[in-house]
């Protein structure tokens, strides 16, 4: 099949076998003597070897050319991008929020647009996550680029993308999301009709996102495994001159390659790339009365060593019907033990009134607390308490129980919000010890 072909496989980290040219996957073995077509056999794994086989993520590549064949690396200037853990500023209690990341005027690709929010744990302990934005108004074409120090979860907000990987294609719009496997390469174009595209990225230090149990919801509910879908195998052999960048312990490098390094002519495996709609989580919520904790809502998450307690969630906050009676409707005020950090896709977020814009972001860390401003309040213990559909919104959370530390670059940015806890200010007291 042609990289230009789109074909994509159903379901969450299922055994995929897939080839784009009739017998190139081998018969019977991963590595033998001679692969067809004068194939290389390369592992790609995700896991420890030794991982359970339920834990175990690898894939068999079949490439005209091996990984190996590049120059060495050199450093290569990191732009805005952080990793953790980060010497300084100290970790900041305060309540947090930006403007949508403006777009650039100059020509930009997806690694040159990569800005640093903040970040938790140790990437090197593999524990916690790194939270950017990202916006391009250019293509990457001769340059490729692969992380090391973590998977990716890329949230689009604005302009689809084209994801070109290693394994195959993927084409990412609004109301989608997309996740890069930890050291797969891979290359980032404008979807099409798009100008320019702006988003949100989680990089996952942590152990691989995976689905969340169900429990006591059982067997149907939240985000559905054939709903996801990996790429079915694709290549183009080309040579020329070309930059591959490797995000590696938190510094960039480059190496030039005189070949693309998307030549997996086949693969088979579980440590693929994937995307899923959004539209399709089947949302849990209340029919009676109270506001469920948002748990209920969690698309995808990575397990920490404490059971119970996520190196990071990803939540959404999506169209549903509001029913609950004698309820205070939005989000309740809250402390948590957990961090927050929070994007909207489009629309509106019904736990503020104006200021948290489509493209922006907010930050709420552990026991900082946090809740619905003072209009919002307002307005939903006035409100008549008919069933309402929440229709024009797309909020998410990436939850962590590591405490995120903003960087320079977000603290001192034009489009920080510097007033943001002022949304509180006008929370007076309705205290009255005559009215029960």
């Amino acid at each position: 099949m042609n990289i230009n072909d789109l074909q994509y496989q159903s379901g969450f980290r299922n055994h995929f076998a897939s080839e784009a040219l009739p017998g190139a996957l081998p018969k019977g073995q991963n590595s033998p003597q001679r692969c067809p077509y004068g194939l290389y056999a390369e592992q790609l794994t995700g896991s420890a070897f030794t991982a359970s086989r339920h834990q175990n993520l690898r894939s068999w590549l079949y490439r005209i050319r091996p990984s190996v064949a590049q120059s060495a690396y050199r450093p290569l200037s990191q732009g805005q991008v952080a990793t953790a853990p980060p010497l300084e500023p100290a970790a900041d209690p305060n309540q947090m929020r930006w403007d949508p990341l403006p777009i650039p005027e100059d020509p930009t690709d997806f690694v040159d647009g990569l800005l640093t929010v903040a970040v938790n744990g140790d990437a090197g302990a593999q524990a916690g996550c790194g939270v950017h934005l990202y916006t391009c108004n250019q293509d990457m074409h001769r340059r490729f680029f692969y992380n090391a120090d973590g998977e990716l979860l890329i949230v689009p907000q604005l302009g689809a993308l084209r994801l070109r990987t290693e394994l195959g294609e993927l084409h990412v719009a609004n109301g989608e999301i997309a996740v890069i496997p930890r050291g797969l390469k891979f290359q980032v174009r404008l979807g099409r009709g798009a100008d320019a595209a702006r988003g949100y990225i989680c990089e996952n230090y942590g152990s691989p996102l995976e689905l969340p149990g169900l429990g006591p919801i059982g067997a149907n509910g939240l985000a559905n495994p054939r709903d996801f879908l990996s790429p079915e195998a694709a290549y183009e052999d080309l040579s020329g001159d070309f930059e591959l960048v490797a995000k590696f312990s938190g510094r960039f490098w480059a190496s030039h390659l005189d070949h693309s390094p998307l030549d997996v002519v086949a693969w088979h495996g579980n440590y693929a790339p994937y995307k899923y709609d959004l539209a399709k989580f089947n949302t849990i919520n209340t029919v009676s009365f109270d506001h469920p904790d948002p748990s209920i809502f969690t698309v995808l998450t990575s397990p920490s060593n404490t059971p119970g307690m996520a190196n990071v969630d990803f939540v959404i906050f999506p169209p549903r019907w509001m029913v609950a009676e004698n309820t205070f409707r939005p989000p309740y005020f809250h402390r948590n033990l957990m961090s927050e950090f929070m994007g909207l896709i489009h629309g509106e977020y019904d736990a503020k009134a104006e200021g948290f814009l489509p493209g922006g972001a907010s930050l709420h860390n552990c026991m900082s607390p946090h809740g619905p401003d003072a209009d919002t309040f307002e307005r939903a213990t006035h409100a008549e308490l008919t069933p309402q559909y929440q229709g024009d919104t797309l909020a998410f959370m990436f939850e962590s129980r590591y405490v995120f530390q903003p960087t320079p670059t977000a603290l001192e940015a034009d489009f920080r919000q510097r007033d943001y806890v002022d949304v509180w200010a006008g929370l007076r007291s309705h205290f009255d010890p005559s009215m029960p």
